[in-house]
Parts: structure tokens; C-alpha cells; sequence
């Protein structure tokens, strides 16, 4: 398992509309695995591998021959996106502090004291995020119970405010600076929402190509953009490409934790890839549901169902682009989602690859 792409894939900022750092990273990786590659207007990187006939046993040689069962091929796409939740600078202050909003949904509880880079054309600039007001030593108790607003929060680079003027500019970008790290079978970072669908895009396609073994459908991975804020990107490439079957990339809540009852856990760490049927935005096709099922089973690869009750995922994009396309969600559990300790299981991760490989291998 390569942990250390990941970890490259979630320590790089990429937010809502500037994802182009993640983006140059995956062109890096993707080489020879597909055969045409373009970056589309609203920034998403569209790459795609035509159909192949199974290696020969024996051979030592790259698979690039067309198969030949079919002269239109079925279209599956995948759809994994490259943003992470983060923040636009909106306002820099007269004493140098910068203002901030928000791109993506955040939890005002999870951005106390926190450690952000802010992205400029200059550099990045390690600072620490506070709410505005009085510290405990010298609050009042009713202070203390408040939960500031989003709004209230602000930046603080540790510069001069001449210095803080000079390098930072309305529309830089911020996101949190914490380490990817492994903690016993998990691994643990920020923006695993969603850099784990971006290697899996790269990983189960690494996997396909090595295996040697055909794929008779025109297979499309898309790393989009925007979809913290509102599945943008993903609309846009699913309407170009037109796939036959969307295969939305994600993680999703695992709620296995103290605090919350066992009927809305979500999924469950360590059971392996949750098969999404439905979220707020998409109910995924239940024939496909059934067919990914089985292949799952057939293959033993560890999976559970899965239902999120709000939120939504770029299948949904896929599901409504065009004339439309029969979709379904391939997610990994994830604990803590939009934290700076978004946590998921090794062998989720794993059986998440394994599924998208066999499901390549088996659309026709």
C-alpha cells in the first residue's frame, strides 16, 4: 500500500477553486496508466484509458491493445475530488491580522487554536487560528460557554502589519497544518476528505494496469474540483464525458465512537469499503448496488452498506449529467470528518482499491 502518496496527496494544499498544487501532483503519478489526459476549464484533471484485451501469459511487455469486443464501448467513470475544506482570506486588518471565509462546510468547535498555512504567489505563511475575544484567565464564565461563529475567527502570521500587507492579498487561500501520520491500523491527517479518492483514482488503476488483465470499457478518472462547494467540477466533467455508469469516490461517517447511538454510525471502521445507496444529494442505482454486491462477495473483499442521511458526493453529478448515467458511491469510513484528525482504517482503504479494480475489470 503506498501510504506515502497519500500522505504526499493530504499534506498539499488544495482548496475550493485552487486546487492546482494537488492536481500537478497527481499528473506526476498517473504517468502511463492513461492514455489521454486534459484539464478542463473549471480546472478538473480528466484522464482516460481505453479498452485492452488481457496480457498473454508470459509477456513481459505493457498491454496497449484495444479490445476488440466491442466498437462503442461503455463509459465508467470515477469521480474523486481534489478540494479540501479550507478558507479565503477576505479582509487583512490594520494591526496585520487576516479575516477569513470560508470555502466548505466547518464545525465552529473543530477551530480553536489551530495551526493553517496561508497559500500566497509569494509563499505560504505558517500562522495559528483564534476566535476574537478575552482568554479564560480574564473571561467571564458566560464568555466561556459561547461558541463563536465561524466569522468570529481570524489569523495571525506573527508579522509586522506592513509585512502582513505586503505578502498576504485579498483571495489567498488557507488551509490547516497538521501532519498525516499512522496510529496502530489507521492512518491520520487532514483532508482525507478527499485525498483518499484521489489514490484510489491513481491506486485501483496502478493496480488494473499491473494485474495485466483486460478491461473492455473506456474507463475515465476524474480528479475534479469544487465539490465542498456544491459536487462543481464534477457536474462539468460528468456532462462532458457522458459516462455509462458514475462511480462517486468518497469517504463517509464512521460514527463508531462514543457519543453517538449504533443506528447512526454510519459505517463501521474495520468492515471494510462502504457501498453508499443513498445520501442528500443521490440514491444510487440499486441494480448496480446489487452487481457491486456481488462482485464483492465473489471476490471476498470486506464491504458494508451504507446510507448518509444528509450531505452529498459527486456520483450525484454523474447520475444527472446529460442524459444521464446509472451511479452508485464506493466510499471509505471516516472518522471525524472535516477535522484536523480525519481518521480511516487500512483495510477499508485496501478494500475500497480492490472493489474499484473489479468493478473496471467487470463493466462491459
Amino acid at each position: 500500500m503506498n501510504i506515502e502518496l497519500l500522505r504526499a496527496l493530504c499534506e498539499t494544499p488544495g482548496v475550493p477553486g485552487r486546487e492546482e498544487r494537488v492536481r500537478e501532483l497527481i499528473q506526476c503519478e498517473i504517468k502511463d496508466l492513461f492514455d489521454e489526459t486534459h484539464v478542463d476549464a473549471l480546472g478538473s484533471l480528466i484522464c482516460t484509458r481505453h479498452p485492452r484485451a488481457a496480457k498473454p501469459k508470459g509477456s513481459k511487455t505493457a498491454a496497449k491493445r484495444r479490445a476488440s469486443t466491442s466498437k462503442n464501448p461503455r463509459t465508467i467513470m470515477q469521480l474523486c475530488h481534489m478540494d479540501e475544506i479550507g478558507f479565503y482570506v477576505s479582509h487583512v486588518d490594520e494591526r496585520g491580522f487576516l479575516w477569513v471565509n470560508p470555502a466548505g462546510g466547518f464545525d465552529p468547535r473543530n477551530l480553536f487554536s489551530r495551526r493553517i498555512l496561508v497559500c500566497t504567489d509569494q509563499g505560504d505563511l505558517p500562522g495559528v487560528m483564534n476566535p476574537g475575544g478575552r482568554p479564560v484567565h480574564i473571561s467571564a464564565p458566560e464568555e466561556r460557554q459561547k461558541v463563536p461563529t465561524v466569522k468570529e475567527f481570524f489569523v495571525d502570521v506573527g508579522m509586522p502589519a506592513n509585512e502582513v500587507k505586503d505578502r498576504v492579498k485579498i483571495g489567498d487561500y488557507i488551509v490547516m497544518n497538521e501532519p498525516f501520520c499512522v496510529i496502530g491500523n489507521k492512518l491520520v491527517s487532514k483532508a482525507l476528505d478527499n485525498r483518499v479518492a484521489c489514490w484510489l483514482g491513481i491506486e485501483s488503476v496502478r493496480k488494473l494496469h499491473r494485474s495485466g488483465k483486460g478491461h473492455a470499457c473506456e474507463v475515465v478518472v476524474a480528479f475534479t474540483t469544487q465539490e465542498e462547494v456544491g459536487l462543481r467540477g464534477a457536474k462539468a466533467a460528468a456532462y462532458a464525458v457522458r459516462p455509462d455508469i458514475g462511480l462517486g469516490i468518497d469517504v463517509t461517517l464512521a460514527c463508531d465512537t462514543p457519543g453517538v447511538p449504533e443506528h447512526e454510525a454510519v459505517s463501521t471502521q474495520g468492515k471494510g469499503f462502504a457501498l453508499h445507496v443513498k445520501d442528500g444529494s443521490f440514491i444510487s442505482d440499486y441494480e448496480l448496488v446489487n452487481s457491486v454486491e456481488k462482485i464483492a462477495k465473489s471476490k471476498r473483499i470486506p464491504f458494508q452498506r451504507s446510507i448518509l442521511a444528509a450531505g452529498g458526493q459527486d456520483g450525484a453529478a454523474a447520475q444527472q449529467a446529460a442524459a444521464g448515467a446509472k451511479a452508485v458511491g464506493i466510499t471509505v469510513g471516516t472518522r471525524y470528518i472535516h477535522t484536523v484528525t480525519e481518521m480511516i482504517d487500512k483495510k477499508d482503504l485496501k478494500a475500497a482499491c480492490d472493489i474499484l479494480t473489479e468493478i473496471m475489470i467487470w463493466a462491459k
